[in-house]
This record gives structure tokens, C-alpha cells and sequence, in this order.
């Protein structure tokens, strides 16, 4: 029971015959040119100065102070959680653990082992970084450009070359700041002010994005002396960053985070050099058309200047496929197999290069890895008892890789189909023979894998992963994950296409990423070419179609607290009509107006 001090209790027949009043003081508290309210509530006479809180973790229900907060309730319920817990979802909504409470409210206490913790985790993560980097080097500039190799890399003044002695002292004095135990400190103000206060911490990508956004009052976060911005909660204090690294990464320096299946270790470096090119080139390329963040899309979008954006974007689009075609006909490929992550667009990509191969005088032709599915009774099941359709040994690897030796030796084959009626693999007659000029297709989630195709010859094969990996920012400091550029593509096309609620996609998507980490990122790494299937302007387009998707999420469900998530993220975009996007692009796929045909 939590205790009574500074809090008046009274029975029933009192309560009657007092008046509950809530007193508000504010003070203007001088923190140097900024100026802050402070509110303190004196509950007088009040039968209503506690809060009922039910908590999930544990199936109880407890009562606390009105503006009690999360880490207090967490501290007296004595929740027992498998790893630190770093935030809570209230009523289904992530807050930080200094979130104070007014009213009755359902909590679900979230560690550092689900996504949503080690989102939190790792943006206080950054905000150390930024601040060790400004007190060692004052007016340097820090960039966080996007995760790769289990970490998140990032270049400091403009891709300048990072002394290992430097990094050192920038680490060491990352660990001085966390053992000081610094609170971070969630701050509101009108957005003019927060505005000018960005300007003067020479952080101009902050104050672009808050200017652009068109809010009455922004928030921020202090850390000391240094402020910054994160489009999501923080730890309540620096001394929960318990476990990291710094680390020289080509020409710039990787972040490393705590694993998230075992929060105790950090995560393995995974080597992912030809990802890291790709991107670095698309980062190069915004550069060059001057869009690097969320606040120059904008600007573009308000000043009308997006056609000539739309049309270079489509065009490289193009010039990589060709490129891709072009490899592949140098080559004498006769297998071409495509691999790619959930909603990265493979289908479009497939349609197009098939197109840019006949240009190369070769004629494509697709075969299916679905139809060497195992009969149902032999499909292998996952820890869930469930039959695992994702799983590669739900192929009939022997019969398939039977089938492509043969074709490739010019000999004729009955192609299969089959039924997921009746859960098993049945002929109706299409046959298949290759000419001299025929190439194969083979699009699927096991296509790089070596284990799909180990008797076929290295040199008649040429892997492709395509993914969106996303390149634009919201600012120097926030990078938006490719996994959320996916995951607004599925939404909107399971919605038109499968008549699936956001909260059903959203639902497996859990389900989706395990297979993937299984399945397909291990092996990315063995593509001969990599597609990068985002658009620059593609998130700026999805917001028109994914926002009525997620705010049709009800909050009484799990799906809620993502559902939130993505619509704050998108709030940042300006949105922008898909009038000029051509039928051939490669977001069509999801958003419907394609020239093929799927």
C-alpha cells in the first residue's frame, strides 16, 4: 500500500461535505535562456488522491498517489521481468519510465529484450554518443546513418577519417558519462523556442525537422548541458546503459548494442560490406540531389519541387536493373536467383529485370519454388507445433535440384504445381525446355541460400537480394529502420489486396521477422548484386495511405502500441500525392496502378 504522507484522507460523510479542489502553482524556473513551467497539486479534502493501476506483468491491480510514476510502480509492485526493464506500455501506449500517471491505467512493463526496449535503449545509446563526441570535439557533427553489422554506423564532420585514438577517448568518455548517473530529461517549450535553441547548439537538422513539422509546442530531451531530439522515450537515466561498444567501421565508427535474445552479451559483428556500399552510394546520391532528410523531402514537397525527384529516383531505379542485366548476360548466367525480406518488392523487381534481360537478347523464364513444396503429411513444424512453410526443408530439395540439372543439360521436364488444398503436389500437364537463349528465374525467401542449389554450377548462378533499405533520415541523430519502410508496404497491401486489417499485419509480423532473421539475413551477404528497392520519396507517399490503416487500430489491443509508433513517425512527412509515379514503379506493387500484372 503505498504511503499517505502529504495526502488527506476523509470517510465518506466528510467527502460529502467537501469540495475537491486541485490547486496548480507554476513557477518560471531560469535554466539559461530557456524558461520551463513547473506544476505541483495539492489535493485538499480529497477522497481522490489515488489511482487504481492494474499491471499485466503480474495480474494485479494496486493503488498509488495521483503523479505517481512508472519506475515507482514498478519499484513497489516488485515486478519480476527477465531482463532490465526500460519503458511501459500504458493503456498500450510506450512511455518512458519517468511517465507520471493522473489517472487509472492498464501497464505492461517492456525489458530490453523485446523490440520496443532495445529501440529505447539504444537511442539513450546515442545520446551519450553525441554528447562524449561534443565535449571532447565542441562543434563537431555526428551522424547516425543506419543500422549495419548487428550495430549502427555512423560518421562524424562529413565522413572525416576517426583516429582509433580518438574513438578511444570518445568511448572512454561514454563510460565517465554513464557512471555519473545523468538523468535524461524530457522537456516541453513552444516550438520557436526549442527552434532557436537547436540553432544555438549548431544542430540545424533539428531545427529544419521542427519547423517543418508546423507544431505549436515540441518537446526535447536534456542530457547535462547537452539537449537533443528522439522521436521516441529514453531511459530514465544514463547508469541503465550497462553494456556497449565503439568500434572503427570503415570510414567511420559502429555503435555497438547489447544482443536482444541475450541482453547479457553484445551482439555479433556480421561483416556486411557489399550492404554497406549500397547504401553508402544512396547516401551519396541524396546528397547530390540535396534531399538527406525528412525536413528537405518536405521542402521539396511544399515548394512543388518533387517531379524532377520522382523521375531521377525512377531512373536509377531503372539504371540498376539494367546494370543487373547487363552483369548477367556478361556472365552466361543461366539461373538467376532473387531473394529479399517480406515487402522489399521482389515481384516488381523479378518483372523488370526480366524486361532488361530481353533486351540483353535473352528470354526469361520464372519457375515457382512454392511448387516443390513437400506434401503436407512430410512439411517439417516449428517449435509451435505448427507446420513451418518458411522452413527450407519444406522443399523437396532433391526433386527440384533433380529438375533444374535437367533443364540445364536441355532435357524436357514436367513442371509441377502445387495444391495448398489439398496439401500436396500434383501435374497437369505443363511441360519445360530451355533454349540456348533462356534464362531462369527462381524468386524466393531460400534463393541465396547455398543448401537450395548446392549440384548446380556456381558459374551458371547469380544471386540478387533486394531489400529497402532506406537511406533518407529524420535527422543527424534518428535513422528510420528499414524494417518500418517494409512493414507500411505490407500494411497497405495486405489491406487492398488480401482485405487484412493493419492490426492482423501487424499482428505476424513478429512471425515474419523470425523467419526472415532465420531464413534469409544470414545470407544476403552472398549476393553477386544488391537492389535497393526504396524510393526517396516513397514514405511521403505510403502516409496517405497508411494513416487511416493504423488510426483504425483499436486501443484496446496489442497491435496498439506499433500502430502509435508508425503514426508518429509518419506525422514528420509531408504528404505527397501519387499522381506523377509512373505504372512501372517498383511501389506500385503496394500501392495499386501497376502496368504488370501480379
Amino acid at each position: 500500500m503505498p504511503t499517505k504522507s502529504n495526502f488527506s484522507y476523509f470517510t465518506k460523510s466528510e467527502t460529502k461535505k467537501r469540495r475537491n479542489t486541485c490547486i496548480i502553482q507554476r513557477f518560471r524556473i531560469h535554466l539559461g535562456n530557456v524558461y520551463s513551467t513547473k506544476i505541483t497539486f495539492h489535493y485538499e479534502n480529497s477522497m481522490y488522491d489515488t489511482i487504481r493501476i492494474f499491471c499485466k506483468n503480474n495480474n494485479e491491480y494496486q493503488d498509488f498517489p495521483i503523479g505517481t510514476t512508472l519506475l515507482e510502480i514498478y519499484k513497489t509492485m516488485e515486478v519480476k521481468m527477465p531482463y532490465m526493464v526500460v519503458s511501459a506500455k500504458v493503456n498500450n501506449k510506450i512511455e518512458g519510465l519517468r511517465f507520471r500517471l493522473f489517472a487509472a491505467k492498464t501497464i505492461e512493463f517492456v525489458d530490453v529484450s523485446t523490440s520496443s526496449g532495445m529501440r529505447t535503449y539504444v537511442r539513450s545509446l546515442c545520446f551519450v554518443l553525441y554528447k562524449a563526441m561534443s565535449d571532447l570535439y565542441p562543434g563537431s557533427r555526428l551522424r547516425i546513418e543506419h543500422p549495419i553489422s548487428n550495430g549502427y554506423f555512423c560518421t562524424m564532420n562529413h565522413r572525416m577519417q576517426i583516429s582509433e585514438e580518438s574513438i578511444s577517448k570518445i568511448k572512454l568518455r561514454m563510460q565517465e558519462i554513464i557512471n555519473e548517473d545523468l538523468p535524461f530529461h524530457r522537456k516541453e517549450a513552444q516550438t520557436e523556442e526549442v527552434i532557436r535553441l537547436f540553432e544555438e547548439q549548431n544542430m540545424p537538422d533539428k531545427a529544419e525537422l521542427l519547423l517543418s513539422a508546423g507544431e505549436v509546442y515540441s518537446f526535447y530531451y536534456q542530457l547535462a548541458d547537452n539537449i537533443d531530439y528522439y522521436y521516441g522515450n529514453l531511459l530514465p537515466s544514463t547508469k541503465y546503459l550497462y553494456l556497449f561498444d565503439l568500434i572503427p567501421y570503415e570510414e567511420g565508427v559502429l555503435l555497438r548494442n547489447p544482443n536482444r535474445q541475450n541482453p547479457t552479451v553484445i551482439e555479433d559483428l556480421v561483416e556486411q560490406k557489399k550492404m554497406l556500399e549500397v547504401l553508402h552510394e544512396y547516401v551519396h546520391f541524396n546528397e547530390i540531389i540535396g534531399i538527406n532528410n525528412v525536413s528537405s523531402l518536405n521542402n521539396a514537397g511544399k515548394n512543388r519541387q518533387l517531379t524532377d525527384i520522382i523521375k531521377v529516383s525512377e531512373a536509377l531505379h531503372e539504371k540498376k536493373i539494367s546494370q543487373i542485366a547487363d552483369d548477367v548476360a556478361a556472365r552466361n548466367a543461366r539461373v538467376i536467383l532473387i531473394a529479399g525480406p517480406s515487402s522489399s518488392g521482389k515481384t516488381t523487381f523479378s518483372k523488370r529485370l526480366c524486361i532488361q534481360l530481353m533486351t540483353n537478347l535473352l528470354k526469361p523464364v520464372a519457375i515457382s519454388l512454392d511448387n516443390y513444396f513437400l506434401p503436407r503429411e512430410e512439411t517439417p513444424k516449428d517449435e509451435f507445433g505448427d507446420h513451418d512453410f518458411e522452413s527450407l526443408y519444406a522443399l523437396d530439395l532433391e526433386l527440384f535440384n533433380s529438375d533444374l540439372n535437367k533443364l540445364l543439360a536441355g532435357e524436357e521436364i514436367h513442371v509441377p504445381t502445387f495444391s495448398f488444398e489439398f496439401g500436396k503436389r500434383i501435374y497437369k500437364g505443363e511441360k519445360l525446355k530451355l533454349t540456348p537463349q533462356n534464362v531462369l528465374i527462381l524468386e524466393g525467401i531460400h534463393a541465396l541460400n547455398p543448401e537450395l542449389t548446392p549440384n548446380i554450377d556456381v558459374k551458371l548462378k547469380y544471386h540478387v537480394y533486394v531489400s529497402a533499405l532506406t537511406t533518407i533520415s529524420i535527422d543527424d541523430h534518428n535513422w528510420i529502420p528499414t524494417t518500418d519502410n517494409r512493414l507500411l508496404r505490407r500494411i497497405i497491401r495486405d489491406h487492398k489486396y488480401r482485405n487484412y486489417s493493419a492490426q492482423e499485419t501487424i499482428g505476424r509480423w513478429t512471425s515474419v521477422r523470425r523467419g526472415e532473421d532465420k531464413w534469409i539475413f544470414p545470407y544476403q551477404e552472398n549476393a553477386d548484386a544488391m537492389f535497393n528497392s526504396a524510393l526517396l520519396f516513397e514514405l511521403a507517399v505510403l502516409k496517405r495511405h497508411a494513416e487511416p490503416l493504423l488510426a483504425a487500430v483499436p486501443r484496446n489491443c496489442e497491435e496498439y502500441s506499433e500502430a502509435n509508433r508508425l503514426l508518429r513517425f509518419l506525422s514528420y512527412f509531408y504528404p505527397i500525392h501519387e499522381r506523377e509515379i509512373p505504372p512501372t514503379s517498383l511501389i506500385r506493387e503496394f500501392l495499386g496502378g501497376s502496368s504488370f500484372r501480379y
